[in-house]
């Protein structure tokens, strides 16, 4: 189960979504066309842990063809776009107007990222998310060709181990998210570890500059 407040009138700023995520707490819609957002804040909170992430050997095998372009922060839109699109992997999206402007004003301030998996031009897959100390908040992640999200959270728990992150929170835990590692924690650990990951100063672009001081 998950705490829900009522819908909310009050406007959402980039400012009132970082709160909300310090507080363990985020918004979602009904629906694409639903003018309302809620918080929420999951009984059980699902989360991967860093050192916890599971590659099978078929997802192995895919990142072994090299068959991909892995780029990070290159088109917020049209991974949000994706993620937002009704398709073969989801039967409705929470993701409405106002969600998909505020999120667009964080990632011009450096604040949401995305990791996109390239087949030459064609976007595939990816995912977005808040990197806020150490803690990144994912948010959606898509596919349009096997494996390409499960390409793109390998790359992000990569990325996240060498920038000192310590939490990836997923919101809530599916049986996909399970099968790589995920898992359900309460409330009141999530808010434990929460704290601690935002006492440190994480670094998204540190796998860029491996060799940098």
């Amino acid at each position: 189960m998950a705490s829900r407040a009522d819908p909310f009138d009050i406007e959402i700023t980039p400012e009132l979504i970082i709160r909300a995520y310090r507080a363990g707490i985020f918004p979602m819609a009904e629906d694409a066309s639903s003018q309302d957002l809620f918080w929420v804040s999951p009984d059980l909170r699902g989360i991967i842990p860093l050192d916890g992430f599971k590659i099978s050997a078929s997802l192995r095998k895919s990142i072994r063809r090299n068959n991909f372009r892995i780029c990070v922060d290159t088109d917020f839109s049209a991974i949000i776009e994706g993620c937002a699109t009704v398709g073969s992997d989801r039967g409705t999206t929470w993701i409405n107007a106002s969600i998909r402007a505020v999120y667009a004003e964080l990632f011009r301030r450096g604040v949401a990222h995305t990791v996109e998996v390239w087949d030459g031009l064609e976007l595939v897959g990816g995912l977005y998310g808040l990197a806020i100390g150490g803690v990144f908040c994912g948010e959606s992640m898509f596919h349009r060709r096997t494996d390409a999200s499960k390409i793109a959270l390998a790359h992000l728990v990569d990325r996240l181990n060498v920038g000192g992150f310590t939490l990836l929170d997923t919101q809530f835990l599916t049986d996909h998210l399970a099968s790589l590692g995920g898992v359900e924690i309460s409330r009141a650990d999530y808010e434990e570890r929460l704290a601690d990951a935002l006492e440190r100063d994480a670094n998204w672009s540190a796998l860029d500059h491996p060799h940098a001081p």
